[in-house]
């Protein structure tokens, strides 16, 4: 099956299969080859539906619920990255494990998915850089500073706040980060930690799932000051599809209640935070990371991992030139996970 049926290849920052298939499916990886109902599945990702969306590139989120805690959030990070090794073994004709940039390449030249592995949180190392270096040895290439609460180094853009953005141990944290190759996410952190971060990293840095603050004033959203040194620090914004950080009609539905008529949130909503973030940071520092089988509730037009066309389609309505679309759907990415390759192959040489 041919891996390009989508006009632009996209390398998508953010995906919970692997928590979704913890969840509902005992961590099976039998049958993701066929195509799979949605609402019956609870699934938005398939083998057949990556392959329509164009997806040839895909980080796996290995994401603990902060209900899981210490040397237990350890072994379900770990069970997750098993989930991801498990399932690149059982469809080699499919999926490829990839860690670097050069992988990513090979894989397309091949017709393959590129398989990478990004840790949802920085309470997963338990506050261990001996379990940082594991993760990357494994193939981790990517850590988000923190999840929906602060960590003993770094605060959440949700919760309460105790460090006024990250402290020392925070700027060890992301110095040893830099050193390994692993790239420092600022999706889920505070706006002070996303500065801290910016300020202590030697590497460029990325929002593997985040929305624009200016269009919708949600915590888990950038600001437009930070989009500005983003693009100073040659990074990326991998936009993402949550209808609450689209929208903050649905966000006030969401927040109380989700009673009443909920507000249609829309494809052309995800493609007005792309267009302001290019118009921001610029065409160089965009991405996707569209968090499917994170969200049940996605917007209409992008309801599975099958639909990204659709969003390159109200792009190129807009406007859009086939080399920025190129760039939005995996060049951007792909820049900045070259630039922290040396450090990794460094690292596990």
């Amino acid at each position: 099956m041919s891996v390009r049926n989508s006009k632009f290849a996209v390398v998508d920052g953010h995906n919970d299969l692997a928590w979704s298939c913890r969840e509902h499916r005992d961590y099976s990886v039998s049958g993701l080859d066929s195509e799979h109902d949605s609402a019956r599945s609870r699934l938005q990702t398939d083998i057949p539906k990556l392959r329509r969306g164009g997806v040839q590139g895909q980080f796996w989120s290995v994401w603990v619920h902060t209900d899981l805690a210490g040397t237990d959030s350890v072994q379900a990070t770990l069970e997750q990255i098993d989930f991801i090794h498990r399932l690149i073994a059982a469809y080699p004709d499919d999926f490829v494990r990839a860690v670097t940039a050069d992988d990513v390449d090979r894989a397309q030249h091949g017709g393959r998915i590129a398989s990478l592995l990004g840790v949802e949180g920085g309470n997963q190392m338990n506050n261990s850089l001996a379990v940082l270096r594991e993760y990357a040895r494994l193939g981790v290439r990517y850590m988000t500073l923190t999840w929906n609460s602060s960590t003993e180094w770094a605060d959440a853009a949700v919760g309460e706040a105790t460090h006024d953005g990250i402290n020392d141990r925070g700027r060890a944290v992301i110095a040893e980060m830099n050193r390994i190759g692993m790239m420092v996410d600022l999706s889920h952190v505070s706006a002070a930690t996303m500065q801290d971060a910016l300020d202590a990293t030697t590497l460029p840095v990325l929002f593997s799932h985040s929305s624009c603050f200016a269009l919708n004033p949600h915590p888990r959203n950038v600001p437009d000051a930070i989009l500005t040194q983003l693009a100073a620090n040659d990074g990326v914004q991998m936009l993402t599809f949550v209808p609450a950080f689209l929208s903050a009609d649905y966000r006030r539905w969401e927040d109380n209640g989700s009673v009443g008529e909920k507000p249609v949130v829309t494809v052309a909503h995800v493609a007005d935070h792309v267009e302001h973030a290019r118009s921001v940071a610029g065409v160089d520092h965009i991405g996707l990371g569209g968090d499917f089988d994170g969200c049940l509730d996605m917007p209409v037009g992008l309801a599975n991992v099958a639909e990204y066309p659709n969003l390159f389609a109200e792009l190129e309505r807009r406007g859009w030139s086939d080399a920025d679309l190129a760039k939005l759907g995996s060049q951007n990415v792909l820049r900045v996970l070259r630039a922290n390759d040396p450090a990794y192959r460094a690292f596990v040489a």
